[in-house]
């Protein structure tokens, strides 16, 4: 093999190499960019469990209270306004 095959086969080894890490990253696999928008989207959802929790711990209440159902229908219009 003389030296401008070898420059060649270098060559095209790095092309091909290059090609996989734009696809692979094109395809969400980039790293630091997607581990963060991980971290953000985790932190978001453990926003909404919360306030779901907060809802049906409201629901609970509302549902074991002894009252009457015109207590019960005034209480979720009062909840409903906030």
């Amino acid at each position: 093999m003389n030296f401008w095959t070898a420059v060649v086969v270098i060559v095209a080894i790095v092309a091909f190499a290059n090609l996989r890490v734009a696809k692979y990253r094109s395809l969400g696999g980039g790293g630091d960019a997607s581990q963060a928008r991980a971290i953000g989207r985790e932190a978001e959802l453990e926003r909404e469990v919360l306030d779901l929790k907060k809802r049906l711990a409201v629901l609970e209440r509302i549902a074991t209270d002894d009252r009457q159902s015109d207590a019960i229908a005034k209480e979720i219009e009062s909840l409903r306004d906030r």
